[in-house]
């Protein structure tokens, strides 16, 4: 029966079949609460109890509770399709969401408690996740995918910085954040290259005279080198003007990338279209960063969004709601609700760079960004929590 006997036979939960279920729904409700909790701070001067100051504290969060969260319940999924063995489920897996939930509450107390305290309870969750994945892939024999564990690596490193200059102590300002964030993305490449043209190509071969994305090639190589290459490099010189071009090389490469893969053949189907979107802002975000480091008059808070509200919430989302759809038996379609939490985080998206940008009252253009993201993300853990928490239909 294994997994300690079906969590002591009385039949494992559902919620604890296979990790998607758990940390999707646990990514969505953080996400919405995290963000809610930062708009009040943000517009009433109020702080937690924590030793991150409160826009440190939102980056954080954003990054290593929420993204960590979507990345723990995409890997537990697509590992076992990998390896062809059974998923991480019942007690593994519960004591596997406990780490990250406990990273979280010593995240939002640290002033409460010793420094090391909390640094060693938030990293337990990225450290037992590496471990977990690799055991993982190499009892698969799956060495093709070994490295994917590597930019889960990058984030505990990127984390620890944060806790560290979080304690005073003499880090680069900033690094820690910023190389979480070029850790995000270049998984976004890695995993976007994968999917996107795949599922693209999938759909497309099933009407008759459509053309198929391009093959996998050259250009995909170098999209992403160029990428790794150019956020890595920022990471580190966040103020260096060959940075910036070679940002803006990486823009241009991705764009043809994206070209490549004929997202505007599937308006039809939100379900797909949203990740060519996610990828498009990928695309945007890395050009306006390219430029905010050739120009210093240029807000990078524009760039910083477009990325993460951008490209990393709605590749999320994209991939959450796919995921759900598909391992829990239901069409893989979107219906209006679906719909409507895409063009919320879209707008979230949108009105959050247009406030990065300085353009129009800054305080409304926020909390209507904020408001549309907790919409869309609580909407998600709202309409995709059944699907998740509740055992697959019986067809």
């Amino acid at each position: 029966m294994s997994s300690a006997a079906r969590l002591s036979s009385g039949r494992m939960p559902a919620v604890l079949s296979h990790g998607f279920r758990l940390f999707f729904f646990a990514a969505a409700l953080w996400s919405a609460v995290a963000l809610a909790l930062w708009l009040g701070m943000y517009v009433h001067g109020a702080a937690l109890p924590s030793r991150f100051a409160p826009l440190a504290w939102h980056s954080h969060e954003m990054l290593f509770g929420f993204v960590m969260a979507a990345i723990a319940g995409f890997l537990l999924t697509a590992i076992p399709n990998w390896t062809h063995r059974l998923p991480v489920s019942g007690w593994p897996l519960l004591l596997l969401f406990g780490c990250w939930l406990l990273g979280r509450v010593a995240c939002t107390v640290s002033a409460l408690i010793p420094a090391w305290l909390s640094i060693v309870v938030d990293l337990a969750f990225p450290v037992a996740l590496v471990a977990v994945a690799a055991r993982e892939i190499v009892a698969g024999r799956n060495w093709r995918n070994l490295p994917m564990i590597v930019p889960i690596s990058v984030l505990g490193v990127a984390n620890l910085l944060m806790h560290l200059e979080a304690a005073e102590v003499a880090v680069p300002p900033g690094t820690g954040w910023r190389l979480g964030l070029a850790g995000v993305l270049i998984l976004i490449s890695i995993v976007g290259g994968r999917i996107v043209p795949s599922f693209t190509r999938n759909w497309l071969a099933k009407r008759p005279g459509a053309a198929l994305p391009g093959t996998v090639g050259w250009i995909d190589r170098l999209a992403v080198a160029t990428l790794l290459a150019g956020l890595l490099f920022w990471a580190f010189l966040p103020d260096s003007r060959v940075v910036g071009l070679l940002l803006l090389l990486a823009a241009f490469v991705n764009l043809a990338r994206l070209l490549r893969w004929r997202g505007w053949a599937t308006f039809a189907e939100p379900l797909l279209l949203i990740l060519h979107v996610g990828y498009g802002w990928l695309v945007i975000g890395t050009a306006l960063l390219g430029a905010t480091v050739l120009d210093a008059d240029l807000p990078q808070a524009a760039a910083i969004h477009a990325l993460t509200a951008g490209a990393a919430a709605t590749m999320i989302l994209a991939v959450m709601t796919r995921a759900t759809r598909g391992h829990t038996g239901r069409d893989l379609t979107a219906d209006r609700t679906t719909t409507l939490l895409y063009v919320l985080l879209t707008g979230a998206a949108v009105t959050r760079v247009v406030a990065g940008f300085g353009v129009g009252p800054i305080l409304p253009l926020l909390v209507v960004s904020g408001g549309l993201w907790i919409a869309a993300f609580a909407g998600f853990a709202l309409a995709y929590g059944p699907m998740l928490l509740l055992p697959r239909p019986r067809r």
